[in-house]
């Protein structure tokens, strides 16, 4: 395993704050709506300085400049995935675009699932067993230093996967008990706690930044 290098569930409802948008400066983040906090990832993305898109089906990942998969029960988004032939244009996508995925979602991204295994879109090269820290009532919320600036950072575990491997492309930016909580690789980003629920901003503002510079390029 890397140590830590320096970088270079259910449905809600939720009001978005009314922001002005231009399609230059702020840019459109999709997230996955199916499942899960997606509304607080949102919210997020607007403090964040992006414009949210909630996407439901695979024509609305057009235009997109990123991508988030939020928690939830990562089985039965896979199950929504491919029943509406879904799989095959978000693993497309996500070998384009960045993309970000926090638990449930992190499962989705990983090259290998444990515990049990499971199909996975295989864009982060890491192995990630699932409900590694138990169950809902083991749920947690722990306060760590991370490579990101400003200090300690607040994480909120809820039925949380623990990634066990990691490849030598993968930056690791957080830790939990040893094991990466937070990872980086190029464009794609894994957190296997909610950053949503927390009012920090630090991680989406950092997948924000990825989007934009490789908008940019």
């Amino acid at each position: 395993m890397k140590s830590l290098t320096k970088y270079p569930g259910q449905r809600q409802s939720f009001q978005l704050t009314k922001t002005e948008f231009s399609g230059k400066d702020h840019p459109r983040i999709g997230v996955l709506a199916i499942q899960g906090n997606y509304a607080s990832h949102s919210q997020a993305l607007i403090e964040a300085g992006a414009e949210p898109v909630e996407v439901r089906k695979p024509s609305q990942l057009a235009g997109l400049d990123g991508l988030i998969l939020p928690g939830g029960e990562s089985t039965t988004m896979l199950r929504f995935l491919e029943k509406h032939l879904f799989f095959e244009v978000l693993q497309e996508f996500c070998s384009k675009k960045p993309i970000f995925g926090t638990c449930a979602g992190a499962i989705l991204l990983a090259r290998e699932v444990r515990n049990p295994a499971q199909r996975s879109l295989g864009v982060l090269d890491a192995v990630v067993e699932r409900n590694a820290y138990g169950r809902q009532i083991d749920s947690t919320i722990l306060t760590a230093e991370t490579t990101l600036a400003g200090g300690p950072l607040e994480m909120v575990f809820i039925r949380a996967p623990r990634i066990v491997e990691t490849g030598a492309g993968v930056d690791i930016l957080a830790l939990r008990d040893g094991f990466p909580a937070l990872v980086k690789q190029g464009r794609i980003m894994a957190a296997t706690f909610h950053p949503e629920l927390s009012s920090d901003r630090r991680v989406h503002r950092l997948f924000v930044q990825i989007v934009t510079a490789t908008a940019s390029k």
